[in-house]
């Protein structure tokens, strides 16, 4: 059998990663969108996200010409298979902007052959999917589940546990294409109606921000009464009703967009049916309490003893690995701290979207003269910091380190003040 032509419509975070991971599995793949300036870009090897591994395999099968980069819709049709795949845009309330995606799929159906199926992967809500059979037979016409995780994009997308396919009809085998390039991936694939297979995603991302409330509200008392989340975590994880890789870890509350995303779709459904819905709301809530616990401490512990404190903050990015801000607890904080004195620097993100800050281009230049260093995206880099370190180049003497980026350094015996999330303050 003829290996099929991959299209790929929408090269944002979504399509880049997974036409990424399907030309590393031997398939020639059409990308297109109708950004002319972001196709040049891609033509010239150049990418405006950051993922592990990406750089790397997008050049790999640029050079391969797996890859094929169109700002022109016609190309598609010499495809087998069409995945939708661009990112659904959300607004400050996780509410989807659907316009764009309505927009690019009657592009992409003008433009099918006649055999071609389309597969939307991109989020979208219960009922979306089957809406499509006005401009496309449901017989050519499948969901599947995006895996992506920023950070892990690559990876997941090369990698996945499995495939979540929705269909019009589950008796029915799926196209024999479709099965030839699923099949190329090594995982199980799980078939079921389009709206199960639409809800199984948010089905997923509800149990994760289940766990991570759990986690928060529970190291909120840690903090409180002397006892520590970390020494409890491994406890957990060696129950088999939890696992080994579940989110069990505090935040600063629900980032990135996607989870909060979830959470709205089902307090809507909820609304339109009639359902039970206060663990959601509980969900929401909770996020919002968390995001505050940076500058709770702050108030506690700087503004009320100095006049004009200077801020060290390192990260920006809302999780490392990526250059992803939406939902950034970083940004949020940085909202707050307008009129005081701010260093900031991210490896990876543009400083634009903080002007009010000093932006800074090394650790050291950063935490110079800092009376409190706060690191909020726990990137690899920040790790390498020392007591030393910190003495050497910081003014003040106290670290928030909610993620405990800096974890196995003794400061208290430094005279360090450290707050971290589920122990409080090392001090």
């Amino acid at each position: 059998m003829l290996q099929p032509i991959i299209g790929f419509a929408g090269m944002s975070h979504l399509g880049i990663n997974s036409a990424v991971a399907t030309a590393e599995r031997g398939f020639h793949t059409i990308c297109f969108d109708e950004d002319t300036s972001l196709i040049k870009n891609l033509q010239n090897k150049e990418l405006n996200i950051t993922e592990p591994q990406l750089p790397e395999l997008f050049s790999k099968n640029i050079e391969l010409n797996r890859l094929q980069f169109s700002d022109d819709a016609s190309q598609l049709y010499q495809c087998d298979i069409v995945y939708l795949s661009h990112d659904v845009p959300t607004n400050g309330q996780g509410m989807s902007n659907l316009e764009i995606i309505h927009s690019l799929i009657q592009k992409v159906c003008k433009n099918l052959s006649p055999n071609a199926i389309l597969v939307v992967l991109c989020q979208v809500p219960p009922g979306f999917t089957r809406q499509l059979q006005k401009i496309i037979p449901l017989s050519r016409l499948y969901y599947q589940v995006e895996t992506l995780i920023f950070g892990n994009a690559v990876n997941r997308a090369l990698f996945p546990e499995r495939f979540i396919v929705g269909t019009a009809n589950v008796n029915m085998e799926l196209n024999q294409t479709f099965q030839q390039l699923l099949l190329a991936f090594n995982c199980p694939i799980l078939t079921m109606n389009y709206e199960s297979a639409e809800l199984a995603k948010i089905s997923i991302n509800c149990y994760l921000v289940a766990n991570i409330s759990v986690a928060n509200m529970l190291s909120e008392i840690c903090e409180k009464i002397g006892a520590n989340w970390s020494q409890i975590v491994p406890a957990l994880r060696l129950d088999k009703r939890i696992g080994q890789h579940s989110y069990i870890m505090p935040g600063l509350g629900i980032a990135g967009g996607n989870l909060e995303r979830d959470i709205t779709t089902i307090l809507n459904i909820a609304a339109q049916y009639g359902t039970e819905n206060s663990i959601a709301k509980a969900w929401l809530y909770n996020s919002r309490y968390r995001k505050s616990w940076v500058l709770k401490i702050l108030h506690q512990k700087i503004f009320s003893q100095y006049d004009d404190p200077t801020l060290a903050i390192l990260g920006l990015a809302y999780k490392e690995n990526t250059n992803s801000t939406k939902n950034s607890p970083a940004l949020a904080l940085l909202e707050n701290l307008k009129s005081y004195r701010l260093q900031v620097y991210d490896p990876v993100v543009d400083y634009v979207i903080v002007p009010w800050a000093v932006r800074k281009y090394s650790i050291e230049e950063t935490i110079s003269n800092a009376d409190v260093l706060i690191i909020m995206t726990p990137w690899d880099a920040f790790k390498a910091l020392t007591v030393n370190d910190l003495k050497k180049y910081m003014r003040g003497k106290m670290i928030i380190d909610p993620y405990h980026t800096l974890q196995g350094t003794n400061f208290t015996s430094a005279e360090f003040e450290y707050f971290t999330l589920g122990q409080g303050c090392l001090c």
